[in-house]
């Protein structure tokens, strides 16, 4: 649509505000949630009082459908506008009704033209959140390369930024990680690469790339697929194969999208990762030898043998090859002197032996199940997960992607995965915010005979019509000697996570030593920011006056903390049970509610 056939307005379009604010200022830095809006998009809202969700998105489709073969896409874009104010619904629920209208196929290519052109008019003659928004669903389809300039001006709007990711996705990865980076880069040392990009500065944006920072909220998985993706990094990595810091920066950023720090996973989102894995491993001899490289690509072989990066599209035998090659330049860790480098470099050595000596697992008539603890990077803490691996694949992301598996303690301390005649439900994974938020992940366990079942999957809070995971049956035997060992191996624990465990098992064989005090046990482990610190989690009332238990009274949580001496993990543990046998923790000077 030419600028001459612009329909008048009393207002100017979003895209000729946005426009205009970014030519009167074009090295300005950007608001960190985007240009502001002008008071004209959002319209005084019309109250609605029709039905919710999905209704509303139904009000939406049968809305917008007829005007798709109209003639003069002009006229019905303005009728469009109008028709959407009256209705009052948002603007997220305009994009996801419309982006869902079958349009048409490419085989009627005046039909596709006809609403290609509505979809136009609306982006970019639009003067309103809901108008614009019809149009980019639309665009999702139909968009086409002579989009992305006008679509990239868009994407600068705050209230427009994510629509924007969504249509600009398929035409151009780039364009879109740049308005995603606009929008979610919060960090004031990711503010000089966001301006950088959008200002098509790529010389500025290669030297920012070096301030990025370490810290998990200030740079999150997306953060680093989005990163990647704006600077076209294994193109960069090519142009420049003589700078170590450009191959460290790379191996940092896919460390950090194998993470469970998300709504999903990262690292299968981004399109170039087995392109980037790939340029990283070839090349990762030359990365000087010092503790973060070792944790970084052993963190990286970890995620390609029992993570999300398992189920990247490798040509046979390829992944396999990629993980040694990672695993060859690790050498033996050093000794540092304090307790934090000596955590790391243990865990770098039991890691790397445990990926070099994994056996690769045949076909068989029958599934096969492994259980493995993966702990992260103690340099770069992420939750304890269990995995699990059915004849070599990971459970847990091949049928949800929202977050990791549950603590050892939750499924291996009391026997939660052991099979029995009666089915019992176990939640296997929980979202990266909480089952409440986002969902989880369920199965059914029984026995039934010579086999185990797992069978019933529940993810509540994911989208209806996923496909429903199939049914296992494991052998019993294995099975059992499977949960067995699990539960038993305790290689994967440091001295503070050990007391932990112990604690834990201590209070499930005396559940007298809490409930003398009428306190019931809660979350036990290890403090997430400070790893050498025990944590016990209690319930109960406060003490009534007389130092005994007010059972009246509504429970309170309080927090045991119990910094790690230096002891045997048994010991500590061992003086911990003793003490909870002869007073009430609820007057230890350590603890608090």
């Amino acid at each position: 649509m030419s600028a001459s056939r612009e329909r008048p307005t009393l207002v100017p379009s979003l895209y000729a505000y946005a426009k205009g604010l970014r030519d009167a200022a074009p090295e300005a830095p950007l608001p960190r949630r985007g240009l502001p809006l002008p008071e004209h998009a959002r319209p005084p809202r019309v109250p609605y009082d029709g039905p919710r969700l999905p209704e509303a998105l139904g009000v939406v489709t049968d809305l917008v459908r007829p005007f798709l073969a109209d003639p003069d896409p002009e006229r019905a874009a303005t009728e469009v506008e109008r028709l959407l104010a009256g209705t009052g619904i948002g603007d997220r629920v305009v994009f996801a009704g419309v982006k869902d209208i079958a349009v048409p196929p490419p085989a009627d290519p005046g039909a596709r033209d006809r609403a290609r052109a509505l979809a136009r008019c609306l982006t970019r003659g639009g003067t309103t959140l809901a108008a614009v928004t019809a149009g980019l669903g639309l665009l999702t389809r139909l968009g086409e390369p002579e989009d992305v300039p006008y679509l990239r001006v868009l994407g600068l709007l705050q209230g427009l930024g994510l629509h924007v990711v969504r249509t600009l996705a398929p035409l151009d990865r780039k364009a879109a990680a740049v308005v995603w980076l606009v929008h979610r880069a919060r960090a004031d040392a990711l503010r000089g690469l966001v301006d950088a990009l959008a200002g098509g500065d790529e010389a500025a944006a290669r030297d920012r790339l070096r301030d990025l920072p370490t810290a998990p909220r200030e740079l999150g998985t997306e953060h680093a697929w989005r990163i990647a993706d704006a600077v076209g990094l294994p193109d960069l990595l090519r142009r420049e194969p003589d700078d170590p810091g450009l191959l460290a920066l790379a191996l940092r950023l896919l460390t950090r999208m194998s993470g469970s720090r998300g709504y999903e996973h990262a690292v299968l989102a981004y399109g170039e990762a087995v392109a980037l894995i790939e340029a990283v491993a070839a090349r990762a001899h030359e990365l000087p030898t010092t503790p973060g490289h070792q944790a970084r690509l052993v963190s990286l072989a970890l995620d390609l043998h029992s993570g999300a990066a398992h189920f990247l599209p490798w040509p046979p035998g390829r992944r396999r090859a990629v993980t040694a090659a990672l695993l060859a330049v690790v050498g033996e860790p050093g000794s540092p002197p304090d307790r934090e480098g000596r955590r790391r470099a243990d865990w770098v050595r039991r890691t790397a032996r445990e990926l070099r000596t994994a056996v690769p697992v045949a076909a068989s008539a029958e599934p096969r199940l492994r259980i493995e603890v993966a702990v992260a990077d103690p340099g770069d803490p992420d939750v304890v997960e269990t995995r699990f691996l059915v004849d070599g694949r990971p459970l847990v992301p091949s049928v949800f992607g929202r977050g990791p598996g549950g603590s050892p303690e939750a499924l291996l301390a009391g026997g939660a995965l052991r099979a029995g005649p009666e089915p019992k439900e176990v939640r296997l994974a929980e979202a990266y915010c909480t089952e409440d938020c986002c969902g989880a992940l369920y199965v059914t366990v029984r026995r039934e005979g010579a086999h185990v079942v797992w069978d019933g999957w529940r993810r509540p809070g994911m989208p209806p019509g996923l496909p429903t995971p199939r049914a296992y049956r494991f052998d019993a035997d294995a099975y059992e000697a499977e949960i067995a060992r699990a539960e038993q191996d305790l290689s994967w624990t440091w001295p503070a996570r050990e007391t932990a465990w112990l604690i834990g098992a201590g209070l499930r064989e005396r559940p007298e030593l809490l409930a003398r005090w009428g306190l019931r046990r809660g979350w036990i482990s290890t403090d997430f920011q400070v790893p050498d610190t025990t944590v016990v989690g209690l319930h109960g009332p406060p003490p009534s006056a007389g130092g005994t238990a007010g059972t009246e009274q509504s429970a309170l949580p309080y927090l045991w903390r119990l910094p790690d001496d230096g002891t045997p993990p048994e010991e500590q543990a061992a003086r911990a049970l003793r003490r909870l046998a002869d007073s009430d923790p609820r007057g230890y000077p350590e603890l608090r509610g």
